[in-house]
């Protein structure tokens, strides 16, 4: 039999036996929260709880797992009697998915056995790290289209199978129109879009052949890669299939000049009357480079972004931290400098003024704000969202954040104030 139980960290284990052989088994609360934005982000997406809690389901210590920590020599029999039957049976406060959040602000909040709740601490911040991090990049992304269309092609590059499947997820949610990603497409229902290669090209002998080639075997589906020798040229060969009769959706350009390049081909094709033939454009893009052509008016109808979004290149990671915040009743906080933690566990009150979010306060936890109750002994309170209604729950988002939070170049600070009382 086997589990997830060992996706943890050593200390996390060390730690929990300390606590039950000391009786320090009391009612706990971690927090988990960023302690501060990143220089190039005005706000952050919240992402990763549907996964967290699939992962939770998962997170179990079978025999291969026991068989191995009892091979290190550190932990006790009875210790390992605790794992085999370890099972998440406290209390999950979050942030809803897709919902904007911002500095100090828990996303997650687990409730628990002193034990338990910290055993979880990996786990949790590995997951909804990643998925708010990239959801948070490919936001931006949104943002810099002002409504062309997005599609993520990442999966390749991605730090890992997991991060490319999250990361798919992630875009969607932030309003993405698809993915390259089978796995994701299976698993979340998302639409699935694809050309080819410019190996595809290179195996015929000549670039027509190819693409007549592709267009027999895909007739409703065809758009070519015209790039691989030159752009302009590529685009000529597409616009004598067109001018047979031969059915040519669109023209995909991963190289070069973007914006002077799709210009060309696109004059290219309305001279001949073919207004309707969509141009795609790829190559290492991220928030820049597409708002850089969106402003430049590059007749671009699709933008395939990849590398950068699901490794989130210009920050790669967030200064996100799993806290001990209420011990037994007590408030439990930090004063190392730098590093300061607030008290107890807390609720999120977004204030707004003429429908756009003005600040928020930070308080000790009571009903009504954005932190709900998701788990409550180790049962679901009620059904999760679906994927497209945590789609529309980041669209209504964005139609409450002010314009200078949308900026993707300039900084701009969203006022959270924390209350102890």
């Amino acid at each position: 039999m086997q589990g997830k139980g060992l996706f943890t960290d050593l200390y996390e284990l060390t730690m929990a036996q300390a606590y039950l052989e000391n009786n320090k088994v009391g009612r706990a609360v971690f927090s988990l929260f960023v302690r501060k934005l990143p220089e190039n982000r005005n706000f952050l997406v919240s992402c990763g709880l549907e996964p967290l809690i699939e992962a939770l389901g998962e997170f179990k210590f079978g025999s291969e797992e026991l068989r191995y920590l009892k091979s290190l020599n550190m932990f006790k029999d009875w210790f390992l009697d605790y794992l085999e039957q370890y099972q998440f049976r406290g209390n999950l406060y979050a942030i809803r998915e897709g919902m904007i959040v911002l500095q100090n602000e828990p996303l997650i909040q687990i409730e628990g056995s002193l034990p338990e709740v910290q055993i979880l601490e990996t786990l949790v911040i590995n997951i909804v790290h990643y998925n708010t991090l990239v959801a948070s990049k490919s936001a931006r992304c949104y943002l810099a289209s002002k409504g062309k269309a997005l599609v993520d092609f990442g999966l390749r590059r991605a730090h890992g199978l997991d991060a490319g499947l999250y990361g798919a997820r992630a875009c969607y949610i932030t309003g993405f129109t698809g993915t390259s990603n089978l796995c994701a497409g299976r698993k979340y229902a998302i639409p699935v879009f694809g050309t080819m290669a410019h190996s595809f090209v290179m195996v015929f002998e000549e670039e027509e052949e190819a693409f007549r080639a592709f267009a027999r075997s895909f007739p409703d589906k065809t758009v070519f890669l015209i790039d691989t020798y030159n752009t302009f040229e590529g685009a000529k060969k597409a616009l004598k299939l067109l001018r047979e009769g031969i059915r040519v959706v669109g023209v995909r350009v991963d190289s070069g000049d973007l914006l002077e390049e799709c210009v060309k081909v696109k004059e290219l094709f309305q001279r001949e009357g073919f207004w309707d033939i969509r141009i795609v454009v790829s190559g290492g893009l991220d928030e820049e480079d597409i708002h850089k052509l969106v402003s430049n008016g590059a007749p671009v109808d699709i933008f395939g972004v990849g590398t950068k979004v699901l490794t989130s290149a210009d920050a790669p990671y967030l200064d996100i931290a799993y806290k001990l915040v209420e011990y037994e009743g007590k408030p439990k906080f930090k004063l190392s400098p730098g590093k300061q933690t607030f008290p107890y566990k807390r609720q999120v009150i977004r204030h707004y003024e003429n429908g756009l979010m003005c600040y928020d306060e930070v308080i000790p936890y009571r009903e009504g704000g954005l932190v709900e109750l998701v788990f409550k002994e180790g049962n679901l309170t009620k059904p999760l969202p679906t994927l497209e209604e945590i789609r529309e729950t980041f669209f209504n988002e964005l139609s409450k954040l002010p314009e200078e939070l949308k900026s993707i170049s300039k900084k701009r600070d969203y006022n959270v104030l924390l209350k102890e009382v």
